[in-house]
Formats: structure tokens, sequence, C-alpha cells
């Protein structure tokens, strides 16, 4: 059977709000009722006819792989053979509650995940038997497990948080994870497990149809499903969480479920629920949880319909609906220049895109851009000169990535580097100066509201950068811990307002909630320059006194970035003040100028023009030592605060960040 490829989405699961008109929700339902029970029995593949790859019986299949790899995969094996299968004890399990820590579990957790995908490789390519007693003590340990997802999503369960019980199994993202990881165990090396002792694979399939299988069709009340978010007309919608537990839920109904009437309820059921996932998804295709999770989003959307194609045989296929295309195609439209990404809400400024994902995406929807996107991105990283990367999904995803790595680096790599970008739905805008071009200036900014998934309240934000390098940032995430998604979200400072190119209106920063906004939002663009204008008062609660708050961010093409504001209180309070973020280092002159210098690269160095007679400037150091958001921005960022020196009402003035 020919396929196009095959692939089966860490983060926490919230819930935010956006209301979408119902019309746009029917008309986005593709899934579930074009293909209902009676024509999935016509069109599924029977468990025994469906063979996306070769497996370890199959050995002429992985020839193709270029040997070099395979000599790859079998050296992380046998790093792997003398490694540990650490114990996962319940006082570590229970750091989450008592003092928030996730990382000390998730460590453990999630490094037995990775040894076991490692002995697997390894044994499918050397074919000799010598990992497989290792991979059976895996699977063992794993299956006696008593949770296969992680402290931090114990929510889920009716007991909450500390832990696990074991009569009440709920699937988040790790053990739906954990599943699929088994499952494509089972896929591959089945008949060689069962010579040690049939019981091996026999477990699997029982610990995957008790933990995974039978409560997903046991449950409709878990949020990240999508359905109790329908009955309220998707008021709130489901994020990342849906396409990727329901990725991992459909490889594991394909390669595990014994029964053919089961199994298609199954199949039928994710795919309910992935239309849950679409129908609200912004029509533009923009990803609000920023491109870090468009892997986890509308990649693992892809994963779901490449499996639901391949198990068709082709039948089901959406690849033409313009909500698939537009989901695609938002990851080169959110790139700035490697390893810088469009970073706006939780997501990191550096992105390494997964190559695989993103080629056969845009194979999958007939996007040229995309494939040599992907191009681009292997070639950057010498992707394929080894093993293939990836922490979660080292099967599940690397499988196809094997069967398509000859076809990615045989492709000619292109840059896509858009001159405009407009999503109309999230309100996010970007220009450059030149199309085809990382010189000189680069803006991106955004209205939106404040309840946004893994929002930040950063209503009006904007970041700027120069020849590719950043000037004006966004400070990103740091690590997860229990205080991240919790009603104490808003005290870590990198949510804040204040920590974003914002103002801070009467002391007041912006509040989260949907009825935050912007308003009166208009974005035009033409040779000359591209603007977004639009009023940010509503993001602000009423103490902060503010009527209206006109900002107006243009890019000057190849000279400079302006942001003109006129503002209106019904009270002053005190001076408001302008906050940037930069991890240049600023050098405050006189006269109205901010040198902010690049020590890396002096002739990326520019200047903040401010005017001396309405503000006050100062800067800070933010010290980072938080390991998530070093990686982006080193040890450290700096704030620039100006501030106001006028006690009117009202007032208009304009910053422009421009090369001298």
């Amino acid at each position: 059977m020919k396929i196009n490829s095959l692939i089966p989405c860490l983060f926490l699961f919230v819930t935010f709000s956006l209301t979408i008109a119902s019309e746009k929700q029917k008309d986005r339902t593709l899934l579930a009722p074009t293909w209902p029970l009676g024509k999935l029995e016509q069109i599924i593949l029977p468990r025994e006819e469906w063979h996306p790859y070769p497996t370890f019986s199959q050995p002429d299949g992985f020839e193709q792989i270029p040997e070099h790899i395979r000599v790859a995969y079998i050296q992380e094996g046998e790093k792997a053979f003398n490694g540990e299968w650490p114990s996962l004890p319940a006082s570590i399990f229970l750091d989450f509650v008592r003092n928030g820590n996730r990382t000390r579990f998730e460590h453990l957790s999630f490094s037995r995940r990775g040894r076991m995908a490692d002995l697997v490789l390894a044994e499918v390519f050397e074919r000799k038997g010598r990992f497989l007693d290792e991979i059976m003590n895996g699977i063992w340990a794993i299956c006696e497990e008593s949770f296969w997802g992680v402290p931090a999503h114990l929510g889920g369960q009716k007991a909450g948080h500390g832990l696990p019980d074991v009569t009440d199994p709920y699937v988040d993202l790790f053990s739906a994870e954990t599943g699929v990881l088994l499952a494509w165990t089972y896929y591959l090396l089945a008949p060689q497990l069962d010579q040690i002792n049939p019981l091996i694979a026999k477990r699997i399939v029982y610990e995957t149809e008790r933990r995974i299988l039978t409560p997903y069709l046991e449950h409709d009340d878990w949020g990240w499903m999508g359905f109790k978010s329908r009955k309220g007309g998707y008021k709130n919608r489901v994020n990342n969480w849906n396409p990727w537990i329901n990725s991992n839920v459909i490889a594991c109904t394909l390669i595990l479920e014994h029964d053919p009437e089961r199994r298609l309820k199954l199949l039928h059921k994710v795919m309910d629920s992935v239309d849950n996932f679409m129908a609200p998804y912004p029509g533009d295709g923009g990803c609000d949880e920023g491109p870090s999770y468009w892997g986890r989003a509308g990649g693992s959307l892809f994963d779901c319909l490449e499996l639901l194609y391949s198990a068709s045989d082709g039948a089901i296929n959406i690849y033409n609906a313009h909500l698939t295309q537009e989901i695609g195609k938002y990851i080169y439209r959110a790139y700035i220049s490697t390893p810088y990404f469009l970073n706006f809400a939780d997501a990191p400024a550096k992105v390494h895109i997964q190559p695989s994902l993103v080629f056969r995406y845009g194979k999958a929807i007939g996007d040229r851009t995309m494939m040599q996107f992907a191009a681009f991105e292997a070639k950057q990283y010498d992707w394929g000169d080894g093993t293939l990367g990836g922490s979660f999904g080292k099967l599940n995803r690397v499988l196809p990535a094997l069967f398509s790595v000859k076809e990615i680096l045989s492709t000619t790599p292109a840059e896509p580097l858009l001159r405009d970008v407009w999503l109309p739905d999230i309100q996010v805008m970007t220009a450059r100066s030149k199309k085809g071009s990382k010189a000189s200036f680069y803006v991106a900014a955004k209205g939106g509201h404040n309840n946004e998934s893994h929002n930040h309240n950063d209503v009006g934000n904007y970041v700027v950068y120069f020849n590719g390098r950043p000037i004006l940032v966004d400070a990103g995430s740091q690590t997860y811990t229990r205080k991240t998604f919790s009603s104490h979200r808003y005290e870590l400072w990198n949510n804040q307002s204040a920590y974003h190119n914002l103002p801070t209106i009467n002391g007041v920063m912006q509040h989260n909630g949907s009825q935050f906004k912007a308003r009166n939002v208009k974005y035009s663009a033409n040779n000359r320059r591209a603007q977004l204008t639009l009023d940010i008062a509503k993001a602000y609660p009423e103490k902060a006194q503010v009527k209206t708050w006109r900002r107006n961010i243009i890019l000057n093409r190849g000279k400079n970035v302006q942001v003109a504001e006129k503002y209106r209180l019904k009270k002053f309070i005190e001076p408001f003040t302008l906050n940037f973020l930069t991890p240049l280092k600023p050098i405050v002159e006189e006269g109205g100028k901010i040198k902010l210098q690049n020590e890396d690269q002096p002739n990326a160095s520019v200047y903040l023009i401010y005017d001396a007679r309405l503000f006050t400037p100062s800067v800070e150091t933010i010290e980072i030592t938080d390991k998530r958001m070093s990686k982006s921005w080193r040890n450290a960022l700096q704030r620039i605060v100006l501030k106001s020196k006028e006690k009117a009402l009202g007032g208009q003035f304009k910053i422009t960040i421009v090369k001298k």
C-alpha cells in the first residue's frame, strides 16, 4: 500500500476562551459527519492489513534508510543498553503538590521512555536480538507504573492532584505518549517478544486497553476532548492537548485494538473530538499558542490526519480544506530568521522545527514553500547526518521521518522570508523591509485579547528585529511549575504587561480575561510601509482610568520602526510608563536617544529615539536563571522604562527605532 507518510502532541492543558460564530463551526466540522460509522466500516483497513511501515520481520523495508542513520541508531542503542530504568518514588511524585516542582519526576519518567525508544530502534536496525532483554525490562517497568502521565496533570482525576488513583485512569499527554510508544514497539517487535515470552506483548495490549482505550470510550467529560466546549457553543476552545492526545489514541487503536467493532467506534470518537479542535480554530490558521506549540497543535492535527489517511487507504482526506492548509502555513508565516520565530504567548524566541513534520505536511497540502523551508532547516542543523532527534514521539514521529529523509535532503532548500503577513482572526501582523531579505527592520505586533491559550497579558505588544537579530523582544516563558497554570499565573513577571513592550497606565498593568482586548483594529500594507493600528485601553482594568490608548505600530520599509501613541485618560493618578525589553545593552545618551548596543555584532546596534521633554529614562537588568528562558536570552534581559513627565489627561508622542 502506498501512502504519503505517517505519523501518529510538554505542556499543560489549559482552556482559554474564544467565541466563534456557529456558522463557521458547522463549516469546519470536517471529519465525523463526513465519515460516520457506517462509512468507516467500508473504508478502514482491517488491523491485519494495515502495514504503514516494515517490521522486524521485513528487513528489506529498512534498507532504503541511509546506512549511516541506521548505524547511528544502533550506537544510540548501545549507549542505552548499559543504562538504568530509574525508580519513580511516590515522594518525588508528590513534589508538584509539596513545592510546585515538575521537573524531577518528569526527568525520571521521560528518561525511561527515551531509553526504551533508543533500544527498540537499535534492535530493528541491527536484528541480532542483542537489545531484546532490555526492551522487555523496559516494557515491564513501564507497565508496572501506577500512572503513565505526570503529576502536574493529575487534576483530571476525581481525587485531584497528589498521587495517582489507579481505579480512576486519566488520559493526559504523557500517558497517551507512553501508550503509543508501547504500541509501536508492539507493531515492530511483537513476534520477537513472543519468542521470549508471549505475556510481554500481551501485557502491552492489556495495559493500553486499561489505561487509554477503555477510559477514552467511557469519558466525554475531559476538557481536552472538546465535548463540553461544544455544548457551550465552543465558548471555551481546546488547545494542543486535543490533537496531541488524539493522534496517539488513533495509533494505539489501529495497532492494538483487536475487536473490529470497538476499533471503528474508537476511531469515530477520535474524529469527533478532533472536529472539536478544528471547528473553532482561527480561520487564518494562526496558532495563538505560538510557533513552538504549532508542532503539537497544527503538527499533531497532521499526525491525526495522516494516520486516518493511511488507515483508510487515502479515503479520509481533508488536505484540500482551506483550514487544514492555513494551519500548516502558519509555521513559516511566524518565521523571522534562524533560529528566531515570533514568540507571543508561552513560546520561546528560538525554535527548531521538525523538518520531517513540516515537509510532509507541506507535501500533503501541496505547499512548496513549506517543503523548501523544511529542507532549509534540515540543512541549517545538519539534520539527517545521524539520528533524527526528537524528545516525545521518538517512534511515532521518527518512523515517518526515517522514510522521508532522502526526499527532504534532496529538496532545494529555501528560507521563507515573507514580506507581509496578516492573521485577522488572532490579530497578528508581521512585516519585513523586503521580501526574501533579512536586511534592515522586521516588526511583528498583535491585538487579540488576554484569554488566549498560554496567554500573556500582552494586547498591543510588538517585537523588532534588525538584520535578522532581536532588538525589542518578548521574553517568552519560564520552566513550567505548579504556579504556571494556576490562579497565580500572572504573578510571574514574564506574563505581565509591564514586562512586554507596553505602557503601564496610572500604575496599572493589563488584566487577564477575554474582555480585556483590543478595539478598532486596523491593518494595512503597501510598498512603503506596513502598520497595525489599535486601541488597547480595554486591555486595562477600570482602575487604570484610561479612556483610549491608540497605538499605531509602523514599519517604514528599509528606514525605521515607529510607534505613535495617542491617549486619553479619565483621571490622572500617577505618571504612565513605557516599557521595553531588549537583549542588547542600552546606553542612555543625551537628546532623547538610547543606543541599543549589540556587543556580539556592533553593526546591528540601533537607537531608540524618544522626546526627552516628555520622558525620563531608566534601565534595569532582569537576571535570567531559568534554563528554559536562558536558551533564548542567555543570562539577562534589559528593561528600559520611560517615565512620563506629563500630568495631562491626554497627549500624543512617538517612539522611533532606527539605525544610525
